[in-house]
């Protein structure tokens, strides 16, 4: 049985709104990915600045280097510091 014009544009419309709804969701997630890529580079750049030694590093070395650092007394103290100053999380 053919369908109607009427159920012809009705189901258009549905394929039009899933394919822009499949587009906006893939702007999300690249905008989301880009976020992340410059805050990544934005805190790695930090890293660097303030302990230049991390630049001739390996991922692992750094890794290591950053547990060492967080065992050291009073650490964790500090990174409960910007909750304490209203950030959240």
């Amino acid at each position: 049985m053919d369908k109607s014009p009427e159920e012809q544009a009705v189901e258009k419309k549905i394929s039009q709104y899933q394919n822009r709804q499949k587009i906006l969701l893939n702007k999300k997630r690249t905008e989301e990915h880009r976020a992340r890529t410059h805050r990544l580079i934005g805190r790695g750049a930090i890293l660097e600045a303030v302990f230049p030694a991390v630049v001739d590093m390996e991922g692992e070395e750094v890794k290591a280097f950053l547990i060492a650092l967080s065992r050291l007394p009073g650490a964790w103290k500090l990174t409960e510091k910007p909750l304490e100053t209203g950030g959240e999380k």
